[in-house]
């Protein structure tokens, strides 16, 4: 049982980061500061919900694993709230 949770976290932790690859593609590619926060908020929080995903079955506590949820939710949770600000701001300097 060992090995299939261990291919398991291997395979979700790579999701993960080609994720995580993506979305620094999205940020280099792409011309506007809008389009990057779309796809930066979608591939970061996808990515770290994988490796999230893929950490859970090797904690060895319950509260351990609680606290990794926990930092995924805080970080969706930011993202989001960051990515309004930040777009507030590119409309009032693209306005003006």
């Amino acid at each position: 049982m060992s090995a299939v949770l261990d291919l398991f976290t291997a395979l979700s932790v790579a999701a993960g980061a080609f994720f995580f690859f993506v979305g620094t593609l999205g940020l280099m590619r792409l011309p506007d500061p809008l389009s990057r926060l779309q796809v930066l908020r979608k591939a970061g929080t996808v990515a770290l919900g994988l490796v999230v995903l893929g950490l859970l079955p090797q904690v060895g506590t319950i509260a351990a694993g609680l606290k990794l949820v926990f930092i995924w939710l805080l970080v969706l949770v930011s993202a989001a709230s960051v990515s309004q600000l930040i777009a507030l701001n590119a409309q009032r300097s693209v306005s003006e």
